[in-house]
Parts: C-alpha cells; sequence; structure tokens
C-alpha cells in the first residue's frame, strides 16, 4: 500500500514534480491545493487529478501522509510546522526557512513529532557533488584542507519576472532579501559531501548601486544593501570553506564548487572540472562525467554512442548524467521530465521511500538546518563589518540517511 501526497502549490516550480509524485509505484494518490481556485481547477484537469483541496487548513484535515511545499519562500517554515504537528511528513523546496527562530521551531517541531521533513535540496544530487561524494568516500581527498561553493545568479537573469510574481504590487519590498537568505544552494554542496558543518563565519557584503532601486536603504523589508556577500567558513572538521552568493555578476550564472585536499582535489569553473593529484600528469577531466544529457534508463544501451542518439521516446531518464545511478530509479519514471542537473527525480525518490518505509532521508531537518542557518548568521556578520560569529547547531541527525 502507497502513500498520500499533498502538492501545497501548483505554480511553475510544481510542475516539475506534480508528474513524478504522481507516477511513482509507492504513491498511491496525489491531492493538489492551491488559494487560487481557478489555478487549482486548470492543474486538476492539466494533469488530470481528481483530488483537491482549497488550502492548506483544510488539506491537513485530509487523510493525506505527506505534503509537498512549493509556495512562496518565506511561507516553507511555518507551512512545514503546521503540516507536521497536524501528522504529515513534510517535503519543502528550499529555503528551509528565512529566520533562526523559525528554523529552531521548525527541528523543535520534527524531534517532537517524530514525522518526516525533507528538504528539495537539488544541489546534494549536482553531477560535481555526487562525484565529490563518491571520491571522499574512498577518501581519495585525503583530509579537506579547503572548499568553495558558489551561487551566481544575476538580476538580468530572470530574477525580476520571478519576484513580480511571487511579491505582487509589493514585490520591491521581498525582492532585496540578503543573498546569504538563500545559500543552500552552495552551502549544502559543501556539507553532504564531507559532512561536517560550519561552527564560525565572517562575511563581506557588496553594496549595491543599481538604479532599479532593489536594495537602496529602506527599500526592502530587511533594509538591507548588499547585492552580494561573500563568507569564509571555519569548518567542524577543521577545514575552511568559501561561500558566495551574487545578485549583480557579469556572469552567465551558475550553481558550482571546489574542494581541496591534502591528497586529491576537484576544481570546477568556466572552462569546466577537473580533478587532480600531487602528479601532473594525472589529472583527469570530467566534463563527459558530469554533462547532463538524455541517458537511456538500460544499462546494455549506455554506450557514448547510444547516448549521443537516444530520445525521450526511447526510455531515458531526462538530463542525468554518467555519474548518477539511475538504476535506483522507478521505473515509471522512465522518460518523465527531470531538472536542476538531473536532481528532480532522485529527491522525490528520496521522499516517497523515506514516507513509506520510515527512512530517514539524507537531506532531513538538521542537514536543512545546516544548510540554512549559515547563511542567515553570515548576513549577521556582514552587517557588522566582517566580525567573527559562531554558528549555532542542532546536532547530527538521529541515524544515517542513504
Amino acid at each position: 500500500m502507497g502513500i498520500k501526497v499533498g502538492m501545497v502549490g501548483v505554480g511553475a516550480f510544481a510542475q516539475s514534480f506534480i508528474p513524478l509524485f504522481t507516477a511513482h509505484p509507492l504513491v498511491d494518490q496525489i491531492t493538489l491545493c492551491d488559494l487560487d481556485a481557478e489555478k487549482l481547477s486548470e492543474n486538476a484537469a492539466k494533469h488530470q487529478i481528481n483530488d483537491a483541496s482549497p488550502s492548506l487548513d483544510h488539506l491537513i484535515s485530509t487523510d493525506v501522509d505527506a505534503v509537498a511545499v512549493i509556495t512562496q519562500n518565506w511561507l516553507h517554515a511555518p507551512q512545514a510546522v503546521q503540516a507536521l504537528r497536524a501528522g504529515k511528513h513534510v517535503y519543502s523546496a528550499v529555503p528551509t526557512g528565512v529566520t533562526q527562530d523559525e528554523i529552531t521551531e521548525l527541528v523543535k517541531t520534527v524531534e517532537e513529532t517524530g514525522q518526516i521533513y525533507m528538504i528539495g535540496e537539488t544541489s546534494y544530487y549536482y553531477p560535481g557533488v555526487v562525484y565529490c561524494r563518491k571520491q571522499h568516500e574512498q577518501g581519495a581527498f585525503g583530509d579537506i584542507v579547503y572548499s568553495e561553493g558558489e551561487y551566481y545568479h544575476d538580476w538580468d537573469h530572470g530574477l525580476y519576472d520571478v519576484m513580480k510574481w511571487r511579491g505582487g504590487d509589493r514585490w520591491m519590498e521581498f525582492a532585496g532579501s540578503p543573498p546569504m537568505y538563500y545559500p543552500t544552494h552552495s552551502t549544502s554542496q559543501i556539507i553532504s559531501i564531507t559532512g561536517a558543518h560550519m561552527t564560525h563565519v565572517s562575511c563581506q557584503g557588496f553594496v549595491d548601486h543599481h538604479k532599479d532601486g532593489i536594495y537602496k536603504p529602506g527599500a526592502n523589508l530587511w533594509n538591507n544593501t548588499f547585492s552580494n556577500e561573500s563568507a569564509l567558513f571555519k569548518m567542524s572538521d577543521g577545514s575552511s570553506c568559501r561561500i558566495n552568493e551574487f545578485r549583480r555578476i557579469g556572469h552567465p550564472g551558475t550553481v558550482r564548487m571546489a574542494m581541496f585536499g591534502t591528497e586529491g582535489s576537484f576544481e570546477h569553473n568556466s572552462a569546466g572540472a577537473i580533478w587532480v593529484n600531487k602528479q601532473a600528469d594525472q589529472s583527469l577531466r570530467l566534463d563527459d562525467q558530469l554533462a547532463c544529457r538524455e541517458r537511456p534508463a538500460i544499462s546494455e544501451t549506455s554506450s557514448e554512442e547510444a547516448m549521443d542518439k537516444v530520445t525521450a521516446s526511447d526510455g531515458t531518464h531526462l538530463s542525468v548524467a554518467a555519474v548518477h545511478d539511475t538504476s535506483r530509479l522507478p521505473k515509471e519514471f522512465i522518460g518523465l521530465p527531470n531538472g536542476h542537473a538531473g536532481s528532480h527525480q532522485f529527491l522525490v525518490d528520496d521522499f516517497v521511500r523515506a514516507c513509506h518505509n520510515n527512512l530517514l532521508p539524507s537531506n532531513n531537518v538538521w542537514m536543512a538546518a545546516r544548510y540554512a542557518i549559515p547563511g542567515i548568521i553570515a548576513h549577521d556578520s556582514a552587517c557588522q563589518g566582517g566580525v567573527l560569529l559562531e554558528i549555532p547547531d542542532y546536532g547530527d541527525p538521529p541515524g544515517k540517511g542513504r
């Protein structure tokens, strides 16, 4: 017997996940939920889903086992807490929350209720992260010395439309949030590879001067003037980590990381990705291994020649990399959409299996807190001119995920 899932929010991002939850063999029923009655009706018809709910309040009064929260980012933590206290498991889009207090409440709620919470952090399954996680497990890095992660997303690359859609007439008030309030694509890359967490931070901010006025004093709810922030973290394993969160940058945009150890290192920049060690002639170009493309779901046809020729109609897990283990995914996912560097199908499968089998997912609430809180403290440091601040931690998860 499978689980019943409610999808809270049926906007643009939810379109990537509704087909996956619907198709998963361990999901018996999916219910769509949105305050916009017209949007709700249109999506129910579009996805041929019969069950709909007009609000989260109504949804959690039904017999759904779990809810997927894909709403405005300032609603994630409060809605997750509400659903958890109603006895529902929760999948949440990023970020975990936007204040330290609400993330503290979220962790406390999971501990008190025993319900499963999972953050849908896509970078956990980015090809470079998957590759480095395997290298770290095998000891190829030696001791980690220094790591860096970065999320470059300039406003000219679609952010205006996103914020106007989310914030309506008051979009400017919400648009200027501190860049370090949305660090999880960066921080989780490092944390999910090594298992170490961030203990201290010093951060610097770049005061914005753009004519759109998004970061003018008093223009946003946080009175934030920084469009770019760079933070240096001390890690619990003795290494250091630099995180950049930039929203004004002459760059096509990227989410990437690099990691340097005493025995081996991984570097990724606009020229590509490479593994190196102390022998210069043993460097390994990784671009082919990490490139996301339509790949056959059947290993017997997984030659490079076949991968170049295959189309969606041939039965593929769309846009995944060679380092992704698609053999663990349900066959029902073959040919269905994927996204964010091949992560969507893995995230949905993680959450559904965790709920169905009472497992602790890798991106659990304790890891979600470790992804998000360092950025909140980093912005506090930037506002104080870079003073070194301690980062609170809620401890290790009570078990190990997959």
